[in-house]
């Protein structure tokens, strides 16, 4: 089910959306909703991520290692 909200933005910046969207043969609308599912996403990934980093967050090798095999390439 779609959820009509309202937005205020500069008529000028909204002109050339409006513009640039019918030139891409899309609207401003489905760009608002494409913008608003990555936007959620982003908080989604960034929320597993830091879970994930967390969970690994301390690794041991089992041994100290000496300055010559820390630089070793």
């Amino acid at each position: 089910m779609l959820k009509n909200i309202t937005f205020s933005a500069d008529e000028k910046i909204m002109d050339s959306a409006r513009k640039k969207a019918i030139n891409n043969r899309t609207t401003l609308n489905s760009l608002f909703n494409k913008w608003l599912s990555s936007y959620v996403k982003i908080g989604y990934v960034s929320n597993e991520l830091d879970s994930f980093l967390n969970k690994i967050s301390y690794v041991s090798s089992g041994r100290s290692f000496s300055r010559d095999e820390l630089n070793e390439r």
